[in-house]
């Protein structure tokens, strides 16, 4: 069996005061794909960014429970930006820096400390060819990255969140805004890079889930109600909710 990487338990979350997540538990499976699903405001996002902790950018998260990766807790980690090294994360809409390709790439290296050009060279590079986007950007690794078309954006973000090397890389619906052509190269990609990464997938489309990953989470109104293999939650599920979201019922 795969080893898991991320395991929660009893992960409450509020904001302020609003208390949103409810008692999770589950576990994430080291080099797989995970689909969290579920219909919009069940939480789904909220959990992805426990993960790496980006709620912790803004006023008054709160916190309950634990998130083991690796057996230690993420939510008493003091040392964020190595967290988010670790933990990759590309957003629902591409976010590229008004910096060149280049710099939008190596910017998660130079904040892990490397400064060698030769290494800097190298890991751009491989990570622009991971995400598809070298043969394209090769000669303009001195264009600004905010030029590009949107499917090229995302995986330019793909490409830096890739470039430090995490263990573990979140998609926050990476492919509701792009193209039905960005979204299969996307998609394709997710499918070839779970074998160095383990990958955590936020998505409205149950095709999608479906075609990509492993396991699938269902959320609803805040607590999980299932978690199984992918084959098992829209073959046979457990809780007739997740039979009545996945048929299109609700």
């Amino acid at each position: 069996m795969t080893n898991s990487i991320i395991e929660f338990k009893n992960l409450d979350f509020s904001y302020k005061q609003n208390q949103v997540v409810f008692n999770i538990n589950a576990i994430i499976r080291e080099n797989q794909v995970t689909a969290f699903i579920g219909p919009s405001g069940c939480g789904k996002s909220t959990i992805l960014r426990c993960i790496n902790r980006i709620h912790d950018l803004y006023d008054y998260p709160v916190y309950g429970g634990e998130i083991l990766f690796h057996g230690e807790d993420i939510l008493k980690e003091k040392d964020l930006i190595t967290l988010r090294t670790r933990i990759g994360m590309v957003f629902q809409k591409p976010t590229a820096f008004p910096i060149s390709i280049y710099e939008n790439v190596a910017y998660g290296l130079r904040m892990k400390g490397i400064k060698d050009k030769k290494i800097l060279d190298e890991k751009v590079e491989l990570a622009l060819r991971n995400s598809a986007l070298w043969d394209f950007a090769k000669d303009k690794l001195k264009q600004l990255g905010t030029e590009l078309s949107g499917g090229q954006q995302q995986r330019l973000c793909i490409a830096r969140a890739l470039a430090p090397e995490p263990e573990v890389i979140l998609f926050d619906e990476p492919t509701s805004a792009l193209d039905p052509v960005s979204t299969a190269q996307i998609e394709n990609f997710i499918q070839t890079i779970k074998k160095k990464v383990t990958v955590v997938i936020v998505t409205h489309s149950m095709q999608q889930a479906a075609r990509i990953s492993d396991r699938t989470a269902f959320f609803l109104d805040g607590e999980l109600l299932e978690c199984d293999t992918t084959d098992n939650i829209f073959t046979n599920p457990q809780d007739q909710r997740t039979e009545d979201y996945i048929s299109g019922r609700f």
